[in-house]
């Protein structure tokens, strides 16, 4: 995130993963379930953080296709290390948001 400053950076929220292969269909979903926005993805070796500006969505559907098998969110669950910014689950979704931008 070296190119936000001040408190724009307060604004990125998104999941922190532990590396593997799980992790990695979940970031090449993430950027395609929010499409259009910038993904920020920093690979600090134990673990992977995933930043979007102000609303971070992930979908069941498209970690399997990226996966290449079915997936349940409770299977992302196991690698979710941390996040930033407040998570709403469903069985078929993950939303990572502000409730007010700073």
């Amino acid at each position: 995130m070296s190119s936000t400053t001040g408190s724009a950076k307060n604004n990125w929220v998104g999941p922190v993963f532990r590396p593997g292969e799980l992790a990695d269909a979940c970031i090449e979903a993430i950027r395609e379930d929010n499409e259009g926005k910038e993904v920020i993805v920093e690979d600090r070796g134990g673990y992977i953080r995933v930043s979007v500006d102000g609303e971070c969505i992930l979908r069941r559907e498209t970690v399997s296709q990226h996966l290449g098998r079915p997936c349940r969110m409770q299977e992302v669950e196991t690698v979710l290390g941390s996040f930033a910014g407040q998570i709403d689950t469903t069985e078929n979704s993950m939303r990572f948001y502000l409730s007010k931008r700073i």
